[in-house]
């Protein structure tokens, strides 16, 4: 796909969606980081039904570790894999509190040293906590850059690369929460909205229902 057509697409994309932000619900960088860890194979709505709990009683790393795994995983028994991540989350509670007094590093590597954090997750943190331009591809983004074809690829990972190389500056900070909410609420896994998407003249998805 050629440069102006990726242009237009997110031009399009930033008019339809004025305010692109995560849905999750926090308010600190640990809170952030939290919600992410216990945000994978579970909705926003469950994590936010359950952070809002959780953060009344435990939103430090040193609060974390005074409640304690067994209480943790009583709180966040919702969600998805609560087991790991109650134990991963104790666990970066504990490097947290130790070696960085509190507060989350702002380098990747460092990022990615702590329990349940992978590359996602790392740039999920610099991108909303620190304001770099990294992109986290998410199910939603990874659908939305192969059916679009603006950065196609066989994992996460090569789609990342290429939306990085494609994307244009001035929407590179914004493009994750661009593509992941177009994604959430308009190009849908199973059922698209083509016939309401604002890009569908751009996009090179075959199977379009208009």
């Amino acid at each position: 796909m050629d440069t102006a057509k990726i242009k237009k697409i997110f031009t399009l994309l930033a008019k339809a969606i004025p305010n692109p932000k995560s849905e999750l619900i926090f308010h600190s960088n640990f809170e952030l980081l939290t919600a992410v860890l216990l945000s994978a194979h579970s909705t926003d709505k469950t994590v936010n039904k359950v952070t809002k709990e959780l953060f009344k009683i435990a939103n430090t790393p040193e609060k974390i570790l005074a409640l304690g795994e067994h209480k943790l995983k009583q709180l966040i028994k919702p969600i998805g894999l609560y087991n790991t991540k109650a134990k991963n989350l104790i666990a970066t509670s504990k490097i947290l509190a130790e070696k960085y007094h509190s507060r989350l590093p702002n380098i990747r590597e460092q990022l990615e040293a702590l329990p349940g954090v992978g590359r996602k997750t790392s740039n999920v943190i610099l991108n909303v906590a620190f304001g770099e331009k990294t992109i986290a591809v998410d199910t939603h983004i990874f659908r939305v850059g192969n059916r679009t074809e603006i950065a196609e690829g066989k994992n996460p990972e090569e789609v990342e690369s290429k939306l990085m190389d494609v994307v244009p500056k001035k929407f590179l900070k914004n493009a994750h929460y661009l593509l992941l909410l177009h994604g959430r609420y308009t190009c849908k896994a199973r059922l698209p909205l083509c016939f309401k998407c604002p890009i569908n003249k751009l996009c090179e998805y075959e199977n379009k229902n208009l």
